[in-house]
């Protein structure tokens, strides 16, 4: 669980994170959406420790980060996987080897151990027969799924998603957003993911914090999303014509029962 607790940040006396508070669930897909500049991204690099709060606590199971040591923050970060939004794979390093990177650098496993836990990844994401292929020689999707293999190689207990979706069709992004979800609920993993891509919300949004003008606008269930009456969040939510319809269907239903 991550409790964050009045949380704020500023630049240059402008204030960009204002007082949010909100629990992230284990077990569940959390998930941070707004508009581009309304502070979503300052938030979740505060989130991992990339950027220290001006004032507030971000509380991992108990353990505040704001307050941590170096060497506290370094063990927290063992705990933590991270999916970037390119899938920041390294580009001379086959599948498989990006997958080992975390093992190498941050355990003391032995060169079998390894290779067992990397073959398990891989097999998680169904990229076994991929792994001895480079990222230049695989598709985005595949890109997306050696990432998140590499991600939950330490066994994390944490998982942050940057935009996973990025760049992918809309039936490659829900292979991944079913991806995520099943392997947080698998492992229990208190997931973070940051997105506006709003497919993703309604298919795997558990738990939504929606951020507006850097303060939280609103929290809650994309089944809450459907019939709230927030104005800022239906601006957003329901701003593609798509939304609009299915926001009307609804309604029109709603009418006639």
């Amino acid at each position: 669980m991550i409790d964050v607790k009045n949380v704020r940040k500023s630049f240059d006396e402008k204030e960009v994170i204002k007082d949010i508070s909100i629990t992230f669930d284990p077990g569940k897909t959390n998930l941070i959406i707004g508009r581009s500049g309304s502070g979503k991204t300052v938030f979740m690099k505060i989130l991992i420790g990339l950027l220290r709060a001006d004032s507030g606590k971000i509380l991992y199971n108990g353990r505040n980060l704001p307050s941590m040591s170096k060497k506290e923050l370094k063990a927290l970060r063992r705990e933590m996987g991270m999916l970037f939004q390119g899938s920041a794979l390294f580009d001379s390093m086959t599948v498989e080897e990006n997958a080992m990177f975390p093992l190498t650098m941050f355990t003391k496993l032995s060169k079998k151990e390894r290779e067992e836990r990397v073959n398990f990844c891989l097999e998680r994401v169904n990229l076994r027969d991929a792994a001895q292929l480079y990222p230049g020689e695989i598709s985005g999707g595949m890109m997306k799924r050696a990432a998140i293999a590499r991600a939950i190689a330490l066994n994390p207990k944490y998982l942050f998603c940057d935009e996973p979706n990025s760049g992918l069709d809309p039936k490659t992004s829900l292979l991944i957003d079913d991806l995520i979800h099943d392997i947080t609920t698998e492992y229990k993993m208190t997931t973070v993911i940051n997105t506006h891509d709003m497919n993703s919300v309604m298919n795997i949004g558990e738990k939504i914090l929606f951020i507006n003008d850097g303060k939280k606008e609103w929290e809650g269930t994309k089944d809450g999303i459907m019939n709230s009456s927030n104005k800022e969040l239906n601006d957003f939510v329901f701003a593609s014509d798509l939304f609009k319809k299915v926001k009307e269907v609804e309604n029109l239903s709603y009418d006639e029962g």
